[in-house]
């Protein structure tokens, strides 16, 4: 089966994982896919995560967080903001705030993949690839 977009793809397998309480996701990997998974992992919306190499482009698998006691995911939504049909590119100066600052912008610059709060320090633009909170 060939995905179209597969980021859209990487951020709907979480999503579906979630609302079925899944503990893990399996995710066919890119270096795209593993560095967006590295951010998650860095800013704590997820408890950990595994590159395996199988005969061909390897799989990622995620363990999804949720919270002890009410059994909530960490991850409250994911949205894809630029998408193969509508590119969304932002200035460095112009990136939104998600969630009043509470969420992060996964953000593809010239400088690699990194979250929105990066490529303002870094002074880059980029591609908006999708929001989290």
């Amino acid at each position: 089966m060939m995905v179209t977009d597969p980021i859209a793809d990487f951020l709907t397998r979480i999503r579906n994982a979630q609302m079925a309480n899944h503990r893990i996701v399996e995710i066919p990997a890119s270096n795209l896919k593993k560095r967006m998974t590295e951010i998650l992992y860095d800013k704590g919306y997820i408890l950990k995560y595994k590159f395996e190499d199988d005969s061909k482009q390897g799989v990622i698998k995620i363990a999804l967080k949720y919270d002890a006691a009410t059994k909530v995911p960490a991850i409250r939504s994911l949205e894809r903001v630029s998408r193969p049909g509508l590119r969304q590119y932002s200035k460095p100066g112009e990136f939104q705030r998600v969630k009043n600052g509470l969420g992060i912008a996964i953000v593809s610059t010239s400088k690699g993949v990194m979250t929105d709060k990066e490529a303002k320090t870094q002074n880059v633009g980029g591609e908006v690839l999708c929001y989290i909170y």
